[in-house]
């Protein structure tokens, strides 16, 4: 077995030393750093310039060098159809002998101020593309022979992989950050939804909303207008994440701050808007509300974004409801056998800014039941892409109509969730149920069981 020189130890130590850095979480400019200074001590020369291709320019852009000064480093651009850079790409190990009279260096006045005068140049590899350039210098003339060509093919291609490697830690860093934005986002947003429900004699409300993402588009407010009205609004911002769930609450400041304008008014009687009754009062107020928010939508929607809302004002004391349906899903009125849509509106938010809209008033009666949603609820598809639809909705709702809000609510979710299994879903869902009953326990309720 043949005895093994110093110098060669010392190189498989360096060599050893080198893998580190493809393992090692480093950043980018550390890798590269460190990778510069490794390929001028394991094979023994002067100095070494990393090169990076840059993909929209296809230039080679010196991103690391050891042993080389500004000036050099800042001699001039590289570009991929370089002779030199062209070969290496094409496989081949580039030997300048002497940089002063070949004629495939670009620079030879900088490379003569710099004291080089031998040249390497192989390519950084990782699964079989080009990445970049290595290149080392040497003061000497015909400085590189054969196993320094080998020993630089081997340190290029741990270079590769060192700098994919870096690459993706960066990139796993950056997308650890913004998946933490969009958790404290999210946790911001759903600070939006009401954290209480309302407490209105003769009222029983449950709510839920649930994002498909972090954050989302869909939201639900109530809005109080009185001891016997309240305002109930169910929107859904078309889009996904941040920017859905940005437009969402700037739509929601935008309702609370003309709701909160309206509350101020009727507390001082100037809300008559010379109507001759409270239905007729709720309803002038819910199409002027409306048109407001149609054209600040218009103002801030750009193309292809629109909002779709369902807005609506409960009077408990007149057992009415006043609502107007803006390309919403119409809230449905279950009433003994009948399931009735609440669809009187208009167009979509954001598109035309002097859209005419319609408002209509329903009376209410006792046990009736209101159920609020977007379309995320309905639109549920299992693994054999079936929607779980509006009617399996209401069908589940009638197995717990004789419950409480909250129970109608959880029937809901749950006959949802036996239908979707574990189908990944990507819409968000938000549910209201008003049901006109006082609230009450229902601890001997059989809904979930049912078949």
């Amino acid at each position: 077995m043949a005895v093994k020189s110093k110098g060669q130890i010392k190189r498989g130590e360096q060599l050893y030393q080198l893998t580190s850095l493809v393992a090692g979480d480093f950043s980018l400019p550390e890798v590269l750093d460190r990778l510069a200074e490794a390929a001028v001590k394991i094979i023994g020369v002067k100095a070494c310039s990393i090169r990076l291709l840059d993909a929209e320019t296809n230039d080679l852009k010196i991103r690391s060098t050891y042993g080389l000064s500004e000036a050099y480093r800042s001699k001039g651009v590289v570009c991929k159809t370089d002779p030199v850079v062209k070969a290496a790409f094409a496989g081949e190990a580039v030997v300048l002998d002497d940089m002063r009279v070949d004629g495939r260096v670009k620079y030879r006045d900088a490379a003569r101020k710099e004291g080089l005068v031998s040249q390497m140049t192989v390519a950084m590899t990782f699964r079989n593309q080009a990445i970049g350039v290595l290149r080392l210098y040497s003061p000497r003339p015909k400085h590189f022979d054969d196993d320094d060509i080998n020993l630089a093919r081997s340190v290029a291609s741990q270079c590769a992989v060192a700098i994919t490697n870096a690459k993706f830690y960066a990139e796993s860093i950056k997308g650890a950050k913004m998946a933490e934005q969009l958790r404290l986002a999210g946790i911001i947003q759903r600070r939006m939804i009401p954290e209480t429900l309302p407490e209105i004699q003769g009222l029983d409300i449950d709510a839920l909303y649930h994002p498909c993402f972090d954050v989302g588009g869909d939201f639900y407010d109530f809005l109080p207008l009185g001891p016997n009205k309240l305002g109930i609004v169910i929107a859904d911002v078309i889009g996904k994440g941040l920017p859905a769930a940005i437009m969402m609450s700037w739509l929601r400041g935008a309702i609370r701050a003309y709701t909160d304008t309206f509350h101020q008014a009727m507390l001082v009687g100037e809300t008559a808007w010379d109507q001759s009754s409270g239905a007729a009062v709720n309803e002038a107020y819910v199409k002027r509300a409306v048109a407001k928010f149609n054209r600040l939508a218009c103002q801030e929607c750009r193309d292809g974004e629109f909002i779709t809302l369902f807005y609506a004002i409960l009077d408990s004391e007149t057992r009415s409801i006043s609502y107007s349906s803006y390309g919403h899903e119409p809230t449905v009125l279950i009433r003994g056998d009948q399931d009735i849509d609440l669809d009187r509106g208009g167009l979509v938010l954001g598109l035309d800014a002097d859209a005419a809209y319609e408002a209509a008033t329903v009376s209410l009666e006792q046990d009736d039941c209101l159920v609020f949603y977007t379309d995320g609820l309905i639109d549920a598809i299992n693994f054999e892409r079936q929607l779980w639809s509006k009617s399996q909705m209401l069908k589940a709702a009638r197995r717990a109509l004789m419950c409480n809000a909250s129970h109608i609510t959880k029937a809901i979710l749950h006959y949802r969730r036996r239908f979707v299994g574990l189908a990944q879903q990507v819409d968000d869902t938000s549910i209201v149920v008003i049901k006109m009953a006082e609230k009450k326990p229902c601890d001997d309720c059989q809904a979930l069981s049912e078949e």
